[in-house]
């Protein structure tokens, strides 16, 4: 029998008990006089449609509550975090209801979504020139144990013998999506060590028996993770599997090539042994963890190649092949080809 510590907690029970405690999260942060915590709910209800014909009403109130309250000068509003107002200015220009929900659209292989909401985000280090993977965590920079984002942990607890926040993504583009992140308070960089890929591994290989469509994204830091602090962006999505997971690709035993040099691991050791060699050589690289599995993809750093203007850079999702556009122009005029060309432009060799 597994130590207590070890048992998973009741968010990942199934997924009824996933999306009732993912949805009474954000209904709770719709009453906190934070104004990120409204914006990260607003931002998942328009990824949700369910969600959305739920608390539209709702999310109308506080917006004009939020404006009532700018108009007024009040500190919860005024003296906000920075990149929150900047957020809020971009709403009360277009209005509440003009992000709209998001859309989606398959082109050849590859899944597009338009997510006009993500536009407002604020970029943090994604837009940065990154010449390698370490750098020394930075305490005064934005980081997820800051006082101001406790409304929006989803969970947070002891398991397999480490402390594990969960919080909910601000800016989600994959279902139920959540950052979990290990030892919060240490303040850990984006940087893999042996211990944190065994724990997610484990993590994911245990959640999948009860959680089915559940697993992890990695960005490693210079391959647009916008956040240097140690983290993994959790999703639960049973009813689409990543375009890097058809059995057509050659890396699942196929006969067809994917745009990126692949890797898939089917055992935990073996998957660190080349991770730890892609850090130590300075590599560029996503993760996607499955349960049982994890896809390695080599890519350029950023800085090293110049991405069009339609994408805000690949990170594991659009490696994976989910691509997010902000620009409905763009999302509505992308083909196949324009895909292809873009993942040209980040392509690297594999190591042997």
């Amino acid at each position: 029998m597994r130590d207590a510590a070890d048992r998973l907690p009741g968010l990942f029970a199934g997924p009824t008990a996933y999306r009732a405690g993912f949805e009474a999260g954000l209904v709770r942060m719709l009453d906190e006089p934070v104004l990120g915590a409204f914006i990260l709910v607003l931002a998942n209800a328009g990824f949700d449609p369910a969600l959305q014909r739920r608390l539209d009403s709702a999310l109308r109130q506080r917006f004009a509550d939020w404006q009532t309250r700018f108009d007024r000068g009040e500190p919860h509003a005024v003296d906000a975090a920075p990149d929150d107002r900047a957020v809020f200015d971009g709403l009360r220009r277009s209005g509440i209801g003009a992000p709209g929900l998001t859309r989606w659209r398959r082109v050849g292989d590859w899944w597009l979504q338009f997510n006009p909401l993500r536009a407002f985000r604020p970029p943090r280090t994604s837009n940065a020139t990154i010449d390698g993977l370490r750098r020394r965590f930075d305490a005064a920079a934005f980081h997820f144990d800051k006082p101001f984002l406790k409304p929006e942990i989803l969970w947070e607890g002891t398991w397999s013998g480490h402390a594990l926040r969960l919080l909910f993504n601000k800016f989600p583009f994959a279902t139920g999506h959540a950052l979990l992140v290990p030892e919060p308070a240490t303040g850990l960089p984006q940087w893999l060590e042996p211990s944190w890929h065994g724990l997610v591994w484990e993590l994911v290989r245990q959640t999948g028996r009860t959680l089915p469509g559940i697993g992890f994204g990695y960005n490693a830091y210079g391959a647009y993770a916008s956040v240097n602090h140690l983290h993994f962006q959790q999703f639960v999505a049973p009813d689409r599997a990543y375009p890097i997971e058809s059995a057509r690709w050659r890396h699942n035993g196929g006969d067809e090539d994917y745009p990126l040099a692949v890797r898939r691991f089917d055992d935990v050791d073996a998957a660190w042994v080349a991770l730890d060699r892609m850090q130590s050589a300075n590599l560029g690289f996503n993760l996607l963890y499955r349960p049982g599995r994890l896809y390695l993809v080599p890519r350029a750093l950023q800085g090293r190649y110049r991405h069009s203007a339609w994408t805000g850079g690949f990170a594991w999702s659009e490696i994976a092949g989910v691509l997010t556009v902000s620009d409905e122009t763009a999302f509505e005029a992308l083909d196949e080809a324009t895909v292809l060309a873009e993942y040209r432009r980040l392509a690297v060799p594999a190591l042997d």
